[in-house]
C-alpha cells in the first residue's frame, strides 16, 4: 500500500514536474518565435531594400553611359567608325553589363545602294539592310527612309544586328521621338534583339544625334536637325543579374527576386526571376503547415529613362527550423531541463536509460565531429583552388598588377603579371627587388610617386594619375591604384598596386580640347575661344583705360584658288596667311579664324597713341608677299575692317559685327583696303538686309520683270534675237537695279526659283512673238553658277520648253568664262545634255576670264560673246582692239557665231564690221526695254529707215 502510495505520488510529482516544465518552455518557445520572426522580417525587408536600390542605381548608371557616348558625336562633327570604337573601347570595359553601342543613321531610299556598297566594301559577307520580322532577320522593304544600325561595338556577338533597320519598328520610333521631345536619353520596353537566337528578351536606350550647327531651341527644330541616335543595348537578364551581382550574388534558395518592365507584375512584362519555378508552385510544394514560414513580399515601381519598371522582391519558403535556433533551443533546453528534473525523481528507476541516452548522445556529437572534419577538408581544397584561380586571372589580365614588400623607403616589387612588362616594356627580372619610381618622368613633377609613397607610409588605400616613361622613354600616363595587404597580426605586409594604361584616353581628351578651342586647320583659335579672349581683352582695356581694336580680315578672290586649284590648294593658302597673320601682330594679340577666308585680330592692351594705320598696313603687306602654290605664284590680298573700343562699342559680338560691316565695306571699295567703323555702314548693312528680306517675296507679289535688249544681225541691220534681263518694280524703292538684288539672290539660295522664273517667261514671250509672225527670233537668258549645277537643270529646263511650245533651237543660254571652267569635266557633261535637248550655248563676257584653248574646243558652244570691257575701247586702245580682232578670228576659226555686247558709238560699230563680227548688241542700237517697246522695234525693222543707223555705217 505504502509503495502505491509513494509509486502514485512520485508519479504525481513527476508529471507535476512535466506540466509546469513544459507550459513554461512552451511560452518561451512561443515569445523567441515572435521576436525571431519580427528580425527575420525586418533584416528581410533591409535587403530586399537594398536589391531595389542596387537595381534602381544599376539602370541609371547604365543610361548614363549612353549620355557619354553621345558626347562624342556633340563633340566631333560627324565622326569616324573608327572614332566611335577606340571611344567605346574602355566603356565597353567598365561597363560589362553593356551588350552593344551602336550608331543608328537615319538613310533616304535613294541612298540605300550607296550605302549598302559602302557596307560591304568595310565587312564583307554584309547582306545589306535587314528588318527583323518574328525574330527572323530578313531584307528590310522599301521605304522612303530607314533607320540604319551604322556604328556597332564590339562587333562580336552583335553582328546580327550590324544593317538592322529599325525603322519599321514602332517601339524604337516611339522612343525615338520621346527622346527628341524631351531632350533626354529614353528606354524602350522589352522586346526582342536581332542579336539572340533564344527567345530572352532585352531592351534599348536611345538618345538622338543632331546635325551639328542646326539650332535646337524647339521640337521642330530638333526634329528637323535629327540625323540619328546612339543606342546602348541590354540583354535584359545579363544586365539585371551583374548589377545584383555587384553587391552580392542572389542565392535562388534565400529570396525570389521577380522584375517587369511595366507598372504592375504582368507576366507578359517579367524580363528576370531568380528561380524558374513559379512561385504558386513552390508554395504548393512547401506549405505553411508542413514546417514552413509564409514568404515576405516587398515591392517597388520606378521609372528609368522614361519607362516604368516593377521589382517583386519574396523570400523563399523558409523551414521553421532555419531560423528559428533560438527558440528550438529555448525548446530543446526546457525539455531537456523539465525531462532531467524529471529524471532525477527517477534517478534510481532511470539510471540505465540515463546510461543509454549519454551514450547515444556521445555517438551523435562523434558523428558531427566526423562531418565537420570532412567539411573542413572539403574547405581547404576550395580555398586552395580558389587561389590558384586568382593567380591565373591576375596573369591574364590585361592591366598591370604589381605586388610590392611594406619595407620603407624603397617598397621594392615583389611581383609583376604579363600585362606590367607588356605595358612598361620591363621584363619580371628587370623590376624584381627594385622601387616602382624606375617609372618616374624625368624632369616632369614627382607629386603622383609623392602621393603613393605618402599611402604607403600611412598603411592606406591610394589613387593618383601618374605621368610616366616606359623602358623605350615613351610618355605614358597611368591610373594607379594601391592598397594594403593585411598579414595575420593585423598589420601590412605587403602593397597591391594596379596600373592603368590610359595614355590613348588622354590624348583623345587633349585632341578634342584642341578641336573644341581651335581652329583645327590653322591652329589659331576658334570663334568660341575668340568670345572669351575679346570678353577678358574689353574687362582688361576698361579697367586699366586702354584701347582696343578688332579688325575683320577677309582674303580678296579665295574662291578664285579653290575654284581653279581645288580645296587641298585653299586649305595650304589659308595655313600661310594664319602664320603670316601671327607674325604680323604681337604675341599678346589675339588671332582667330572664324570659318572659310576670314580671319579676326583683336589688338589690345594698347594706349591711345599705339594704335595706328601703320599696323594694318603691316598686316596687309605680311598677306600681299607672294606665294607659290602647287607651281602657281599667288599675290593675295586683303580687306580689312576695323571696330574700336570703347567708340564703336563695348562687348564682343557688337565690336565683331561692326568690323565686319566695315570689312563688307573695304570689300565694296575695291577690295585691298581697310575701312573703320561708322553709323552709316550699319544704316547700309540694315538697308541690305531689308531688300534681302523684300526680295523673298518679290516673286509671290509678281514684282519681277523682264526687259528684252535686241541682238541685230550686222549683216542685214535686222534683229534676230534678244537678251532676257530681269527688273525689280519695288513697290517702296522704285526700280531696283539688278547690280543691287542679284548677289543677294545667289548667296541666299533665291536665284533658283527667280531663275526658273525668268526661262519660263521668256520663253512664253518669245513664243508668243513667234505665233505673232515675228520671225525665229531666240532669246537668251543668263544662268547663274546655282542654276548650272543643280541637278534637274536639264529636265527643267526640257519641262519649260514643252510646256511654253517654244522650239529648243530659239532658245539661247548664256554662261560666264569662270561658270564652265570651275569643273570642266562636270560642265561639259552638262553642255552636251543642253546641246542634246536643242538649245544654243554661248559663252558670255569671252576674254574676261582664264579659258583654255584646248578646253574651249571641247565645250559644244555656239556662240562668244565680247564683253563690252573691251569694246568699250576698241577705237582707243591698241591692246583692246587686237583682243577683239583675235577672239573674231578665233571665233570663226572654231565655226563658232561672235556677238559683241556694249556698242554705243558708230566708230565702234566700224571696227567690228570691218574685222567679221557677226552681231552686236548695246544702246547704239537700243537699251534693255520693256515688250511693249521692242515689239515697236520690231514693227520699225520692217520700215527701210530704220536700219538706217546700221546701214551708214557700212
Amino acid at each position: 500500500m505504502y509503495k502505491t502510495i509513494k509509486r502514485l505520488g512520485t508519479s504525481i510529482s513527476v508529471s507535476m514536474t512535466l506540466l509546469i516544465g513544459f507550459g513554461a518552455t512552451a511560452l518561451l518557445f512561443l515569445g523567441t518565435c515572435k521576436l525571431e520572426d519580427d528580425a527575420f522580417n525586418i533584416d528581410f525587408a533591409r535587403r530586399a531594400s537594398l536589391r531595389m536600390t542596387t537595381l534602381q542605381h544599376g539602370l541609371e548608371e547604365a543610361v548614363q553611359v549612353l549620355t557619354v557616348i553621345n558626347r562624342l558625336f556633340v563633340a566631333v562633327d560627324n565622326p569616324t567608325r573608327a572614332q566611335f570604337n577606340t571611344f567605346t573601347e574602355p566603356l565597353l570595359q567598365k561597363y560589362p553589363y553593356v551588350q552593344a553601342f551602336s550608331f543608328q543613321r537615319f538613310v533616304a531610299h535613294d541612298e540605300r545602294e550607296a550605302f549598302e556598297v559602302g557596307m560591304r566594301k568595310r565587312f564583307p559577307g554584309f547582306v545589306g539592310i535587314t528588318t527583323l520580322s518574328a525574330g527572323v532577320s530578313q531584307p528590310a522593304p522599301l521605304r522612303e527612309r530607314y533607320l540604319v544600325v551604322d556604328y556597332l561595338a564590339p562587333m562580336q556577338g552583335n553582328r546580327a544586328a550590324l544593317g538592322l533597320d529599325l525603322s519599321a519598328n514602332q517601339v524604337v520610333m516611339t522612343t525615338l521621338q520621346q527622346a527628341i521631345e524631351t531632350g533626354k536619353p529614353v528606354s524602350t520596353g522589352a522586346l526582342q534583339l536581332a542579336q539572340t537566337a533564344t527567345s530572352e528578351r532585352g531592351l534599348l536606350v536611345l538618345m538622338p544625334v543632331y546635325r551639328v550647327g542646326a539650332p535646337l531651341e524647339t521640337v521642330q527644330q530638333r526634329r528637323a536637325a535629327v540625323v540619328g541616335d546612339t543606342t546602348a543595348v541590354f540583354h535584359a537578364r545579363v544586365l539585371l543579374q551583374k548589377i545584383f551581382n555587384k553587391v552580392q550574388p542572389i542565392r535562388a534558395d534565400d529570396v525570389d527576386v521577380s522584375v517587369y518592365i511595366g507598372t504592375s507584375a504582368a507576366p507578359a512584362d517579367l524580363v528576370y526571376r531568380t528561380n524558374d519555378i513559379p512561385a504558386a508552385q513552390r508554395q504548393a510544394l512547401l506549405p505553411v503547415t508542413f514546417g514552413y514560414r509564409k514568404p515576405v513580399r516587398v515591392q517597388r515601381t520606378f521609372d528609368i529613362a522614361g519607362q516604368a519598371w516593377h521589382l517583386e522582391v519574396k523570400s523563399a519558403p523558409i523551414p521553421l527550423t532555419a531560423n528559428h535556433a533560438n527558440s528550438l533551443l529555448i525548446l530543446a533546453a526546457g525539455t531537456l531541463l523539465t525531462l532531467l528534473t524529471a529524471a532525477y525523481l527517477y534517478a534510481l528507476s532511470m539510471r540505465s536509460r540515463r546510461i543509454q541516452r549519454t551514450v547515444e548522445e556521445r555517438t551523435a556529437e562523434l558523428r558531427l565531429t566526423n562531418v565537420l572534419l570532412k567539411e573542413d577538408i572539403h574547405a581547404r581544397q576550395l580555398a586552395e583552388r580558389a587561389l590558384q584561380l586568382r593567380q591565373r586571372a591576375i596573369d591574364a589580365s590585361a592591366n598591370a598588377i604589381i605586388i610590392l614588400q611594406a619595407v620603407a623607403p624603397e617598397y621594392p616589387i615583389d611581383y609583376v603579371n604579363p600585362a606590367f612588362e607588356r605595358i612598361t616594356g620591363y621584363s619580371a627580372a628587370e623590376v624584381s627587388g627594385r622601387s616602382i619610381r624606375l617609372l618616374e618622368n624625368d624632369g616632369g613633377s614627382t607629386q603622383g610617386f609623392d602621393d603613393i609613397w605618402s599611402a604607403m607610409a600611412e598603411r592606406r588605400e591610394g589613387n593618383v594619375v601618374l605621368v610616366t616613361r616606359n623602358k623605350a622613354g615613351e610618355q605614358m600616363w597611368n591610373d594607379f591604384y594601391i592598397a594594403p595587404v593585411k598579414g595575420e597580426g593585423g598589420e601590412p605586409t605587403h602593397f597591391v598596386a594596379a596600373l592603368y594604361d590610359i595614355t590613348s584616353m588622354k590624348r583623345y581628351e587633349a585632341e578634342l580640347e584642341f578641336q573644341a578651342n581651335r581652329d583645327v586647320l590653322t591652329g589659331l583659335v576658334n570663334r568660341n575661344t575668340l568670345r572669351n579672349e575679346l570678353t577678358q581683352a574689353i574687362t582688361y582695356a576698361a579697367r586699366y583705360h586702354r584701347s582696343l581694336w578688332v579688325v575683320f580680315v577677309d582674303l580678296d578672290r579665295f574662291k578664285f584658288v579653290n575654284d581653279t586649284l581645288g580645296h587641298k590648294a585653299g586649305d595650304l593658302l589659308l595655313k600661310t596667311v594664319a602664320g603670316r597673320l601671327r607674325g604680323a601682330v604681337r604675341d599678346t594679340d589675339t588671332v582667330a579664324r572664324l570659318g572659310s577666308d576670314e580671319f579676326v585680330i583683336v589688338m589690345s592692351d594698347y594706349t591711345d597713341a599705339g594704335l595706328d594705320t601703320r599696323r594694318l598696313r603691316r598686316i596687309q603687306e605680311a598677306i600681299a608677299a607672294p606665294m607659290t602654290i602647287e607651281g602657281h605664284t599667288f599675290f593675295p590680298t586683303c580687306s580689312l575692317g576695323v571696330a574700336a573700343y570703347p567708340e564703336d562699342g563695348s562687348d564682343a559680338e557688337t565690336l565683331v559685327k561692326y568690323a565686319d560691316i566695315a570689312m563688307f565695306r573695304a570689300k565694296q571699295s575695291g577690295r585691298d583696303d581697310y575701312q573703320f567703323y561708322t553709323p552709316a555702314m550699319n544704316e547700309q548693312a540694315l538697308e541690305r538686309l531689308r531688300i534681302e528680306g523684300d526680295l523673298r517675296s518679290a516673286l509671290e507679289r509678281n514684282e519681277f520683270l523682264l526687259h528684252y535688249q535686241p541682238k541685230v544681225d550686222l549683216a542685214s541691220g535686222l534683229i534676230v534675237g534678244m537678251e532676257a534681263l530681269i527688273r525689280w518694280n519695288h513697290p517702296e524703292l522704285g526700280m531696283v537695279s539688278p547690280l543691287r538684288f542679284i548677289s543677294l539672290a545667289e548667296e541666299t539660295g533665291l536665284i533658283l526659283p527667280i531663275g526658273s522664273w525668268v526661262i519660263r517667261t521668256a520663253c512664253q514671250q518669245a513664243k508668243a512673238w513667234q505665233d505673232a509672225g515675228w520671225g525665229n527670233l531666240r532669246v537668251a537668258v543668263n544662268l547663274s553658277v546655282r542654276q548650272f549645277v543643280q541637278k534637274d537643270l536639264v529636265s527643267s529646263i526640257a519641262s519649260v520648253l514643252r510646256q511654253t511650245g517654244l522650239p529648243a533651237d530659239s532658245l539661247e543660254l548664256e554662261l560666264t568664262e569662270s561658270l564652265v571652267m570651275t569643273d570642266v569635266d562636270q560642265a561639259i557633261n552638262i553642255l552636251r545634255q543642253l546641246k542634246d535637248l536643242g538649245v544654243h550655248l554661248s559663252i558670255d563676257d569671252f576674254g574676261t576670264g582664264y579659258s583654255s584653248l584646248s578646253y574651249l574646243k571641247r565645250f559644244p558652244i555656239d556662240v562668244l560673246k565680247i564683253d563690252q570691257s573691251f569694246v568699250r575701247d576698241i577705237t582707243l586702245d591698241v591692246d583692246d582692239a587686237a583682243i577683239t580682232a583675235s577672239i573674231i578670228s578665233l571665233a570663226h576659226s572654231l565655226k563658232l557665231h561672235v556677238i559683241a555686247e556694249g556698242v554705243e558709238t558708230v566708230e565702234q560699230l566700224d571696227y567690228l564690221r570691218l574685222h567679221g563680227c557677226d552681231a552686236m548688241q548695246g544702246y547704239l542700237f537700243s537699251p534693255p526695254v520693256p515688250p511693249a517697246r521692242f515689239e515697236q522695234l520690231l514693227q520699225q525693222q520692217n520700215i527701210p529707215s530704220a536700219a538706217a543707223l546700221l546701214s551708214s555705217a557700212c
